[in-house]
């Protein structure tokens, strides 16, 4: 064991974080990123969940091993060899957890409204490189570690449960936020040097107004009803079910245009209907009521007026998403979108289009596409 300790020691990875000590955290919060992107699926999968869980517990375990290595108390133990990777390996997990919230988030084939919150989660990946005490800054760490902590309930629970609604995501808050609270207790009563470098009162009031900036975006919609996603949201021509497959007709856009699958522009012939196609993607056992909300542009008003929610009930598990659709008959010619809610009005994603109405035109790359 000695020699393997000697080993490691004088090993060529100990003398390259020695020498690019600078560059090192932003390594390790990539190769979280990386390593999140390259093997996460979806988010009630067991080994997603036993990969989620494994961040979350071993970056609590680290900060709290991080904020008392400067007290000495990791002194002549088996820890203090490893105190030089404590920052990295919270770097790692940050990295880790914040990047699997961004994929989650990304699976929706449209941010619309929500796209805020999303940013915020971007932001959580690169804003530490721009601190100058980084990871060594307590207000950054714990911050970061309560904003992680609550995206992570709000993402686990409703998946253990098999239940989501604004009830769940108010529990997840407080069990997010009481689990932060002790962690800081418990680091701020067994680490003088924390207690010398921190204002309790300034570090609570920054959780705190975390915590209430989070609800206040979901109580203004701007938090997608993770962990809902919408997978495939397509307008067309024609829809049909053969054999539990859903065979959608619609026309396609540009090859360039890799984030949408239909064209905006629909060419609407009167009398016909227009089919808006939906697969959203829901953990295994939720069942969920879904609505399409139709919404046309009214030019004269500037504002978008409800036509009509036309709602269905889904239930998670599929990989390919539960497959819906909804239609209209008689549309208006101008500028819509559909947006898939659930009851509470949480926008999962939106699905916009142009109708236009040209008898001289036709569609131009219709195809059939089996989902």
């Amino acid at each position: 064991m000695k020699r393997t300790l000697v080993k490691f020691r004088n090993s060529a990875f100990r003398n390259y974080i020695r020498k690019h000590g600078k560059y090192a955290p932003l390594i390790f919060f990539i190769g979280g990123f990386i390593f999140d992107t390259l093997t996460l699926g979806r988010i009630d999968r067991l080994y997603d969940l036993i990969v989620l869980c494994l961040h979350m517990s071993l970056l609590t375990i680290t900060l709290f091993l991080y904020n008392l290595a400067d007290d000495g108390k990791w002194k002549n133990t088996f820890l203090e060899r490893y105190q030089t990777y404590f920052p990295l390996a919270i770097q790692f997990f940050f990295g880790g957890l914040s990047s699997a919230f961004v994929i989650y988030f990304s699976r929706s084939v449209s941010l619309s409204r929500t796209f805020s919150f999303f940013i915020i989660l971007l932001a959580l990946l690169f804003a530490n490189e721009f601190l100058k005490k980084r990871i060594s800054n307590k207000y950054l760490q714990f911050s970061v570690y309560f904003f992680i902590s609550f995206t992570f309930f709000t993402f686990i629970i409703p998946v253990f449960i098999k239940l989501m609604n604004t009830n769940v995501f108010i529990i997840s808050g407080l069990i997010s936020l009481i689990f932060t609270l002790i962690l800081i207790t418990i680091i701020y009563n067994l680490s003088p040097s924390t207690r010398a470098e921190i204002r309790i009162g300034k570090l609570l009031g920054l959780v705190f107004s975390i915590y209430a900036i989070i609800n206040l975006f979901y109580f203004f919609k701007l938090i997608p009803p993770v962990p809902l996603a919408l997978e495939n949201g397509i307008v067309a021509h024609n829809i049909k079910v053969e054999n539990n497959n859903y065979i959608i007709t619609y026309e396609r856009d540009e090859w360039y245009v890799f984030w949408r699958k239909h064209r905006l522009k629909y060419l609407y012939e009167p009398g016909e209907n227009v089919y808006v196609f939906a697969s959203i993607f829901a953990p295994t056992d939720i069942e969920k009521s879904i609505f399409h909300r139709w919404e046309w542009y009214n030019d004269e008003t500037e504002e978008w007026e409800i036509v009509e929610d036309i709602g269905y009930e889904i239930s998670g598990g599929r990989n390919g998403g539960f497959r819906g659709h909804t239609f209209k008959s008689n549309v208006k010619e101008g500028l819509w979108k559909v947006e898939v809610i659930t009851e509470e009005e949480l926008v999962i994603g939106v699905i916009d289009f142009e109708i236009i109405v040209n008898n001289s035109l036709n569609p131009v790359r219709v195809i059939d596409k089996k989902f």
